[in-house]
């Protein structure tokens, strides 16, 4: 059964794996070379790469406001149908986040956003 730590740490592996993709971006735009310096010349990252870039940052500010809802919800005993529904949904808009960020599908993307963003919400709410 699902409970909502096995989906912050589903997340958290969603994390690890757009920090993959944006690191083989990199290689694939910058070089190797460039990326295992000591990067005092700044070059940036463009198309695809970039917006895996951005989705990155945005999916780390993600993180940091869905973690701790859960972690209270847990340590507080306040789990429930509607916590894990949330927290389901918070992964769901997250999972759809990745990939339409990437491909520079603006809608889609920041409807999956709010929902992402109103789910966590709720837990906030949930933890009160």
């Amino acid at each position: 059964m699902m409970t909502e730590t096995t989906i912050l740490a589903a997340y958290g592996l969603l994390v690890m794996l757009t920090i993959l993709l944006q690191v083989l971006g990199g290689v694939q735009q910058l070089s190797l070379g460039y990326l295992i310096s000591s990067r005092d010349e700044d070059r940036s990252m463009t198309g695809m790469t970039a917006r895996v870039k951005r989705a990155l940052d945005n999916s780390v500010v993600a993180l940091a406001l869905f973690a701790p809802a859960i972690l209270m919800l847990e340590l507080l005993d306040r789990t429930n149908a509607t916590s894990l529904l949330a927290a389901q949904v918070f992964l769901l808009a997250r999972i759809i986040y990745l990939p339409v960020y990437a491909l520079g599908v603006p809608a889609i993307r920041t409807l999956a956003w709010l929902a992402g963003f109103a789910a966590t919400a709720i837990l906030y709410f949930l933890a009160l």
